[in-house]
């Protein structure tokens, strides 16, 4: 790729980004932030082909193909393994993608339960 200015730019973002998030804690909270926010839309997925239900099967077939998608993304990539012999964690976008689609599933288990009591 070429060595423009938004090439740069994008790239010394991405590099603050991942020397912001090599803190621990805002990993975490990012990654828990990814979570209540596929938990909410499991919530708004539900309600809104809820109220019409006449999007309801197609609004199913995206959350199964983008769940199956991030699946196969996130668990055929290989674990690198440190000198030490422990395995090195995950990229942070790839945990926020898991734990979104995480929270997306739960989301849908729990409307289901609230639906069928």
């Amino acid at each position: 790729m070429q060595n423009t200015r938004l090439s740069q730019i994008v790239n010394i973002n991405i590099r603050r980004l991942s020397q912001w998030s090599s803190n621990p804690w805002r990993r975490t909270s990012l990654i828990a932030i990814s979570l209540l926010l596929g938990f909410f839309l499991a919530s708004v997925i539900s309600t809104s082909t809820g109220a019409k239900s006449e999007l309801d099967i197609l609004a199913a077939a995206i959350t199964v193909f983008f769940v199956e998608l991030t699946n196969r993304f996130v668990y055929s990539q290989k674990r690198l393994t440190r000198s030490d012999g422990t395995i090195a964690p995950r990229p942070l976008t790839t945990e926020m993608l898991n734990s979104l689609k995480l929270g997306i599933t739960y989301g849908l288990f729990l409307e289901a339960f609230k639906l069928g009591s």
